[in-house]
């Protein structure tokens, strides 16, 4: 049997009173749980309490709690001076290092204290609930639940099944999560459960997209905050977690993965955590943070790290360092009438459209997951008069030129004038098999994809996981849905292709569910 989750007298245990060990005592005990708590440091109980407590009364003092609430939470918090005073805890929650062997040990431990009936879970993100539970007298009750930091605000928790899991106890947690205001999801024991591993390639791709020299980390970051709607680029959202935190998740998932090209973690995080750079929290990272804090932060490195003078991210047409000068002929391609149709109605009559390449000052190509010199040579056109210009994304947003290795700079500061003439802010980056958006969103949908096909997590899961943990704008199978399960399989098969890297091989979740026009949500049978 297990516990009651909606139990009045429900007891939880919690070992390890960090960041994460508080903000699961603090939800527990608002939603009315007698809360213990222990740690090897005498202390640390007592002050997460106090902690806590002052949390609860700056939300009560916000109109964020009910009067008298903040108080009646901290009431249920109790320090315990060892593992015995755990014994009659109906689960206990492990919050300490993410060490193999501790956790192992802190399990048999509290194997020898607490009773039979009672669940141990793990707040693991990157060990196996399986490798844990491996040496317990009783695994079956071993459960992954892993909450995001902080606690209180982020709410979706993985619940993790082990090898040996009662399948019973993670419904029980999965009832406990939303008694607690969370949103539970279920994942199988797999290197890094469904956030972690779904992230990937948000941030790796970013990085060799930068490591090939095709752009800046800001113009990364520009496109995928303004043209895909996600909250931060990839640059500033490692900033954020801290390379010391990041860097070392890249490693460790693809390496449990054995090695998988998917997730091939990147030179330059290794040398920027070699060298300090680590984010905010050191000051300088991918952007310096030295300037006050209303300033936008500049971007911090090497020459790639910020537009060169051969590249740019503008605002709008007509700001300083724009060019201003027109082509005096403009070739659309029409080998997709629709993309030409938007790219017609994008640029307006801002310039004469002919319908023959020759006649052109400047010739464009809408490529998918292939380069501007493979798009120019595949239409017979003159690369030195070419373009690519990134049809995946809304052209009302933010715009994303490519030159050939031969554009010639007259040309792409005239298309650049082209496509900045309305005000709407534009990038221009070197030669790459899909722009940037198109890369790092195919990567994103591929790596869900995989997730599903593998069956960790139902498809509604993945995207409910990834939205509220990683807070994407969209689930990634949604985000598939919405580019089109097609255009993604053409964008990675294309990518394969350039690069003959199985980096970009196509999920067979995808694939098939592309041909045969299904939803990536569906499960089939």
């Amino acid at each position: 049997m297990t516990f009651d989750p909606g139990s009045s007298h429900l007891q939880l245990g919690i070992v390890g009173c960090g960041a994460m060990g508080r903000g699961i005592a603090q939800i527990a005990a608002q939603a009315g749980l007698r809360v213990l708590l222990y740690d090897t440091n005498p202390e640390a109980p007592g002050a997460a309490i106090k902690t806590i407590g002052e949390a609860l009364a700056k939300l009560e003092a916000r109109g964020k709690l009910e009067a008298g609430s903040a108080s009646r939470a901290q009431a249920l918090l109790s320090p315990v001076a060892d593992l015995a005073a755990l014994g009659g805890a109906d689960l206990v929650v492990e919050a300490i290092v993410e060490n193999l062997e501790a956790k192992r040990a802190l399990i048999a431990a509290l194997e020898d204290c607490v009773a039979p009936a009672a669940v141990l879970a793990s707040n693991t993100s990157s060990l196996s609930i399986t490798a844990i539970a491996a040496r317990a007298r009783h695994p079956g009750r071993i459960v992954g639940w892993h909450f995001f930091n902080p606690v209180p605000l982020m709410k979706v928790v993985e619940v993790v099944d082990g090898l040996a899991s009662d399948p019973a106890v993670g419904r029980a947690l999965e009832a406990l999560s939303r008694r607690l205001g969370h949103t539970p999801v279920r994942a199988k024991d797999t290197p890094g459960f469904i956030v972690n591993h779904a992230g990937r390639g948000f941030g790796t791709e970013a990085l060799r997209i930068v490591g090939e020299g095709i752009c800046g980390f800001a113009d990364v970051d520009c496109v995928m905050r303004e043209a895909c709607g996600f909250r931060l680029g990839p640059f500033e959202l490692m900033d954020l977690t801290a390379l010391d935190v990041s860097h070392p998740v890249m490693e460790s998932i693809y390496h449990q993965f054995y090695e998988e090209p998917r997730f091939r973690p990147s030179v330059i995080t290794a040398q920027r955590l070699a060298g300090g750079l680590l984010g905010r929290k050191s000051g300088r990272g991918f952007y310096d943070y030295s300037s006050p804090a209303d300033a936008l932060p500049a971007a911090s490195g090497s020459a790639s790290a910020s537009a060169s003078s051969t590249l740019s991210t503008s605002s709008a047409g007509g700001a300083p360092g724009i060019p201003e000068e027109l082509p005096r002929s403009v070739w659309v391609s029409p080998r997709v009438p629709a993309h030409r149709a938007r790219v017609l109605e994008a640029l307006g009559d801002a310039a004469r459209v002919v319908e023959a390449p020759d006649e052109a000052e400047l010739c464009i190509v809408m490529p998918l997951g292939l380069d501007a010199t493979t798009g120019a040579l595949a239409e017979g056109l003159d690369a030195s008069r070419t373009v690519a210009l990134d049809v995946s994304t809304p052209l009302h947003l933010r715009r994303t030129l490519m030159t050939t290795p031969r554009t010639r700079p007259e040309v792409r500061d005239r298309a650049h004038a082209l496509c900045a003439r309305s005000g709407v802010p534009v990038t221009v980056i070197r030669d790459s098999p899909g722009f940037i958006a198109q890369r790092i969103v195919a990567a994103i949908v591929n790596i869900a994809s995989d997730i599903a096909q593998q069956q960790i997590a139902t498809p509604a899961d993945i995207d409910l996981a990834v939205r509220l943990g990683l807070n994407y704008p969209q689930g990634p199978l949604a985000m598939g849905d919405a580019l089109g399960g097609a255009l993604v399989l053409e964008i990675l098969e294309n990518m394969q292709a350039c690069y003959g890297d199985p980096r970009y091989r196509p999920s067979p979740w995808l694939s098939r569910r592309a041909r045969l026009g299904m939803s990536l949500t569906e499960t089939g049978f």
